[in-house]
C-alpha cells in the first residue's frame, strides 16, 4: 500500500428500491446478490492491498444503501475492514445509510466496530415528494433513526437534502430546511436536483413529463439555505456542504484537496499517484472479474501535471477556504500567478473571485457561478511548455 494514500471508499451498490433520481452504481438487493458481492469485494481489496492493519485517515463506504445489506453480511464486511485497517486510528470511519433501514442491533454493530459517523440520506422533509422521489422511507423513520443512533451513542450524523425538486416551491423548501436544523447535527450536505440519463426522472423530462424549477427560483432556495444555516451556527465550507466547526467531511475533504484514495466496489472510482481508476459499473460483471483476478478496474486515466494543476484549482475552489498559493507551488512546483493571473484578475473584476493574499476563493455571487469559474483555469498544452 502506498504510504501517501491515505482514504478509502467503498462502494455497496444494493438499494431496496432504485430512486428515480440516482444515477449511481446499484441494484436492488437479495441476500444472494449480498453474499457473492462481498465476496467478490473481499477478493479486491485483499488482491489490491497486501497484508493488514494498514494505517488510513478516512474510511467512507458509500452507496447504493450499505445498510441494505443483512446484519451478517455487515460483519463480514466489518470484519474485512478491521482485518485490512487499523480502524482504531482512523480520523473518520463513515457509512451511509437510509432512514428507516436501521435497528439498534445493526447500529450497535457498526459502532462496535468502529463506524463513528453516519450519513444518512433524508433528502427532503415531506412525504409526498419524498414518495415522488421514489424513496422507502418517510418523515417519521428521520426521527426514529437519529433517536436509535444518539441512544447507541452515534452523534457525529450528516443527513443529505435536495433542493429544485419537481413543483418544489420555496416554501417547500423552507420547511424541509428549518425542519432538519432543528435536529441540530453538525453536518448538512445539500444538492440541486440533477436530471441524469438512465434515470426515471430523465425520462419523464424527455416526454414533458417534469419540469424544472426555474433558475432563479434555485438560486433564492440556495441563499435561504445559506442563511439558515449561518444563522445556526452550521457554517459553508464547500459549496453544497455545511457543518459545525470541527465536523468538516474529513473524508470529503480528501477529494477537494485532490488527496489519493483508493476505490473498491462495482463503479467505484480512485485517485492514485498518477492515475484515476473506475471499477467495473454492472454487478454481475464486477463480480465475475473481481473474483477471476482480484482487479475489477475498467478503465485507468493517465493523471500528469496538466491534470493535477487543473483538478487542484477545480477541487480547491469548491471549499470556501480557497486555494493556498504556498499549497500549490509545494504540491506542483509552479507558482499559480505565473499559470493564472490574468484569469484570476479578470474574475476578480467581475466579483466572483476574491484575494486573501495567500488564497484565492469563490464570492458568494462567485459560488453561484462555479462552473463558470472553473472553466477559466483550463489550460492548453502550450500554458505548461513555455515555463520550461
Amino acid at each position: 500500500m502506498d504510504p501517501r494514500v491515505q482514504s478509502v471508499y467503498i462502494h455497496i451498490p444494493f438499494c431496496q428500491q432504485i430512486c428515480h433520481y440516482c444515477d449511481f452504481a446499484k441494484i436492488i438487493y437479495n441476500e444472494k446478490r449480498g453474499d457473492r458481492y462481498i465476496e467478490a469485494l473481499a477478493n479486491e481489496i485483499n488482491t489490491q492491498i497486501k497484508g493488514k492493519h494498514k494505517h488510513v485517515k478516512t474510511i467512507f463506504i458509500g452507496g447504493g444503501t450499505p445498510t441494505a445489506l443483512n446484519l451478517r453480511q455487515l460483519r463480514a464486511l466489518m470484519e474485512l475492514i478491521n482485518k485490512k485497517f487499523v480502524v482504531s486510528n482512523c480520523e473518520e470511519f463513515t457509512i451511509e445509510a437510509n432512514p428507516g433501514d436501521f435497528n439498534s442491533e445493526k447500529i450497535k454493530l457498526l459502532k462496535d466496530y468502529g463506524v463513528n459517523r453516519v450519513s444518512l440520506g433524508v433528502q427532503v422533509f415531506d412525504d409526498a415528494m419524498l414518495q415522488e422521489l421514489g424513496r422507502l422511507h418517510r418523515v417519521k423513520d428521520v426521527y426514529r433513526t437519529i433517536d436509535l443512533l444518539h441512544q447507541q451513542g452515534i452523534f457525529n450524523i450528516s443527513i443529505d437534502l435536495i433542493y429544485a425538486l419537481p413543483n418544489q416551491t420555496i416554501e417547500d423548501f423552507r420547511h424541509t430546511v428549518n425542519e432538519a436544523i432543528q435536529f441540530q447535527l453538525p453536518h448538512y450536505s445539500t444538492y440541486a436536483l440533477q436530471i441524469e440519463p438512465k434515470t426515471v426522472f430523465y425520462q419523464r423530462y424527455k416526454k414533458g413529463k417534469l419540469h424544472r424549477v426555474p433558475q432563479e427560483t434555485e438560486v433564492v432556495m440556495y441563499e435561504l439555505l445559506q442563511k439558515t444555516m449561518r444563522d445556526n451556527g452550521v457554517l459553508q465550507y464547500e459549496i453544497s456542504n455545511f457543518a459545525k466547526p470541527g465536523f468538516e467531511s474529513r473524508h470529503n475533504l480528501t477529494y477537494w484537496n485532490n488527496e489519493y484514495y483508493y476505490g473498491f466496489g462495482a463503479g467505484a472510482h480512485g485517485y492514485l499517484p498518477g492515475k484515476r481508476t473506475g471499477n467495473i459499473r454492472p454487478l454481475p460483471a464486477y463480480v465475475k472479474q473481481a473474483m477471476k483476478d482480484g482487479n475489477p478496474v475498467l478503465n485507468t486515466e493517465t493523471i500528469g501535471l496538466k491534470e493535477r494543476i487543473e483538478e487542484q484549482m477545480f477541487l480547491g475552489l469548491r471549499k470556501l477556504a480557497g486555494i493556498s498559493r504556498h499549497i500549490f507551488q509545494e504540491k506542483l512546483g509552479l507558482e499559480m500567478d505565473t499559470l493564472y493571473q490574468t484569469e484570476i484578475n479578470q474574475l476578480i473584476q467581475k466579483g466572483w473571485l476574491a484575494d486573501d493574499g495567500d488564497r484565492i476563493r469563490l464570492t458568494d455571487q462567485g459560488l453561484l457561478f462555479g462552473n463558470e469559474v472553473f472553466e477559466k483555469f483550463l489550460l492548453d498544452d502550450d500554458d505548461l511548455v513555455h515555463l520550461y
